[in-house]
């Protein structure tokens, strides 16, 4: 089993920034790719960013490509998502996921891992 906690989140205003942080547990998560995800109120959850295990390979959706950064420290167990120039539309709940798929990466979206964080609030004030 993992255990997956977020933090970092808040309320910012239109054009600053935030760095999310999921820490992992109960089992390591190097050897797996690990992801974000959101969702918005009335909105379905959707794919934000994914890096392999190496962190060699990165992966974002459309809508985030070039504000934000995924990152990740091995040795910590610990994943990051910098998170720049943020709109009011990136006001979601943001969580953290282990176990993506990559190999069913197509385009910018990647679909979800089997293990999820508890989410945490990023509110963009315009």
């Amino acid at each position: 089993q993992v255990q997956l906690v977020e933090s970092g989140g808040g309320l910012v205003q239109a054009g600053g920034s935030l760095r999310l942080s999921c820490a992992a547990s109960g089992r390591t998560v190097s050897s797996t790719t690990m992801g974000w995800f959101r969702q918005a109120p009335g909105k379905e959850r959707e794919f934000v960013a994914a890096i392999r295990y190496s962190g060699s390979s990165t992966y974002y959706a459309d809508s985030v490509k070039g504000r934000f950064t995924i990152s990740r420290d091995n040795a910590k167990n610990t994943v990051y998502l910098q998170m720049n120039n943020l709109k009011p539309e990136d006001t979601a709940v943001y969580y953290c996921n282990a176990g993506v798929p990559f190999w069913r990466c197509a385009g910018y979206v990647c679909p979800a891992g089997n293990y999820w964080g508890q989410g945490t609030q990023v509110t963009v004030s315009s």
